[in-house]
């Protein structure tokens, strides 16, 4: 769920996580490294990600 948005940037959160996740808006495409921390924080891996896309 997003809570908010600051300049070019998302912050998500969920219950189960210890800290929101931030995504860069203004930046296309997301940096690969972004997403890879992203799903080491949610963690899934690559694969699980490319199955829900």
């Amino acid at each position: 769920m997003c809570n908010r948005t600051n300049g070019g940037h998302e912050h998500w959160s969920r219950a189960d996580l210890l800290r929101p996740i931030t995504i860069q808006t203004h930046v296309d495409p997301i940096p690969e490294f972004i997403i890879k921390n992203a799903l080491k924080q949610l963690g899934l891996t690559k694969k699980d990600f490319i199955d829900w896309m």
